[in-house]
């Protein structure tokens, strides 16, 4: 709840920087232009609504970040964390002043804060304070994406927008710092005008010496109560761990039998953090993946129950019992832990994570294995780039007819392709999508030879296997080769079964369970009884010679 209520808050403080920075482009037209903008952006901010959301988010977000430092076991974070941290505590500072000036004035002593007034006291009067000001937009700005950008990078969809975001966090920043910029030299040469001056002192309600004195003065009674607020907070977290280490302590053990002890209220990510023990934490240890869980062994009946967002997480991943986010388990007694991501895991792992299969599940599921006749005697009369090319577009067109059948592209191994079906969608569907996947890849392989009726010296020929089975499916792999796969007898089988077309000559051959489990009948095709590992009484198959023969399933 309190890191929903932080990230709500600082999206809405977001958009408000983002229309400010808007408006700012139109300095480069005219600083008239920038008013008349400015009235949409006070149209959406300075109503009872608009206010109270906005102050809401400002004080909510900061005082949210402030407990969070207080909460931490320790400071050591990534380097975007610590500019988070620091970017974060510097803002108030300089926005003080800002708010005091504008709003402040505005509603206290009646100053019309138009972009006349604002230009006038940042660049003629005050021209540090409009160099400040500069430098605060930039900040809150960087603040803003880099905050957005560490939330959105665990979904899979951010991936294909990450470039096109980052053009708009760049170009953004750089229209508005020059809307400004010369919305400025507007305003030096205005009041370079002594008719225009009179008329800017004699139309405005500017504020009085002894009302500017006042606001320079409450900065610095603001400034000092900030200030406190952060030795309050460093105060108190020295407190608290005078209080926890008087409580006691708990020891974790990882499974090269090192073990360390710590003070009740550390999490066990932050024990593995400040013993350097190598622990992946892709979040930063915010909740909100699963690349730190670990499998708790001796101690899980005396850990806390998790908490809500923990829960979700775990449920999302169909984690078993004895698993546990290190970055939300704070453990109160002596507990043994081993952590189940490698240490390098990076947002890769995170994105897998939505799948719930990822840890490895026994599922029964239907397998298309499909490999290309003869290839190895075409390639030897290909050059390399020939062979890649021809290769390429047979993946393309047998993905596209895998994916379009509703299968999971597993591997190509060679000039071989592997298809999982059914995995989220039960095997009933998985086997008829299986045998929908066949008649694409035969359709596919058509167009495909007629496409590259010049390249070749004779037509592509497929071989293609379907079973169905029980198997494990799992996130298996190490490093960038990492993916969901399945293993089991069930795949040995449909691997079998498409190794047995060359001397059926035939394109598919099905198996009997998976048929059966498909509904669809294939007694007006060859039939034959073969042996197979796991089954005492052997199976029956069917051997088509086109896939696209198969019945409507």
């Amino acid at each position: 709840m309190v890191r929903t209520i932080r990230l709500y808050g600082g999206l809405v403080l977001f958009i408000y920087i983002l229309t400010h920075l808007l408006n700012h482009v139109l300095g480069l037209h005219s600083i008239a232009a920038m008013d008349e903008g400015r009235k949409a952006f006070l149209a959406l901010w300075r109503n009872p609504v608009g206010t109270l959301l906005l102050y809401f988010s400002l004080s909510s977000h900061m005082a949210l970040s402030l407990w969070g430092v207080y909460q931490r076991q320790h400071l050591h974070m990534k380097f975007w964390e610590m500019a988070q941290l620091l970017s974060g505590l510097l803002i108030p500072f300089l926005l003080i002043l800002h708010i005091l000036g504008t709003r402040f004035a505005h509603e206290i002593y009646g100053v019309e804060d138009n972009y006349f007034y604002v230009l006038y006291v940042l660049i003629v009067y005050n021209l540090d304070t409009g160099l400040r000001q500069a430098v605060l937009m930039i900040l809150a700005w960087v603040h803003g994406c880099v905050g957005i950008h560490y939330w959105l990078r665990y979904k899979p969809a951010y991936e294909n927008y990450k470039s096109l975001a980052l053009s708009f966090a760049v170009v953004i920043p750089v229209l508005s710092m020059a809307g400004y910029y010369v919305a400025g030299l507007d305003m030096l040469k205005l009041a370079d005008d002594p008719e225009w001056l009179k008329s800017f002192f004699g139309g405005y309600n500017l504020p009085t010496a002894e009302e500017a004195q006042e606001i320079y003065d409450l900065e610095r009674i603001i400034q000092c109560a900030f200030a406190v607020v952060i030795i309050v907070i460093v105060v108190g977290r020295w407190a608290r761990f005078a209080i926890q280490r008087w409580q006691g302590t708990f020891k974790v053990t990882y499974p090269n039998g090192k073990s360390f002890r710590a003070i009740k209220g550390t999490s066990l990510l932050d024990v593995s953090h400040l013993n350097n023990i190598p622990h992946a934490a892709v979040c930063g240890g915010k909740g909100r993946c699963s690349t730190c869980r670990v499998r708790v062994g001796k101690g899980l009946d005396h850990l806390p129950e998790s908490e809500a967002g923990e829960l979700k997480v775990l449920t999302r991943i169909a984690a078993s019992d004895n698993m546990r986010l290190a970055c939300q388990t704070y453990p109160i007694s002596d507990v043994e832990v081993t952590p189940l991501l490698p240490a390098k895991s990076g947002l890769k792992a995170a994105r897998r994570e939505h799948s719930s299969i990822s840890q490895g599940q026994e599922r029964e599921i239907a397998i298309l294995f499909a490999d290309i006749r003869g290839f190895t005697t075409l390639s030897e009369k290909k050059l390399p780039y020939d062979i890649v090319f021809i290769l390429n577009r047979y993946f393309e067109a047998m993905g596209t007819a895998v994916e379009e059948s509703g299968g999971r592209l597993d591997k190509f191994i060679g000039d071989g392709v592997m298809a999982l079906f059914g995995i989220d969608r039960g095997v009933e569907t998985g086997c008829k999508n299986a045998l929908r996947a066949a008649r694409r890849m035969s359709e596919k392989l058509d167009e495909l030879n007629a496409h590259l009726a010049h390249e070749l010296p004779e037509p592509l020929r497929i071989g293609i296997g379907v079973h169905t089975g029980p198997v494990i499916v799992g996130e298996l792999g190490w490093g960038q080769a990492t993916s969901i796969t399945a293993i089991g007898d069930a795949v040995n089988t449909a691997s079998r079964l498409e190794g047995m077309t060359k001397d059926l000559k035939a394109q598919l051959v099905v198996s009997q369970p998976l048929a059966k489990i498909a509904g669809v009948n294939l007694d007006d095709f060859p039939r034959q009884h073969i042996q197979v590992r796991g089954r005492q009484d052997g199976m029956d198959i069917w051997s088509l010679e086109s896939a696209k023969d198969l019945p409507a399933v």
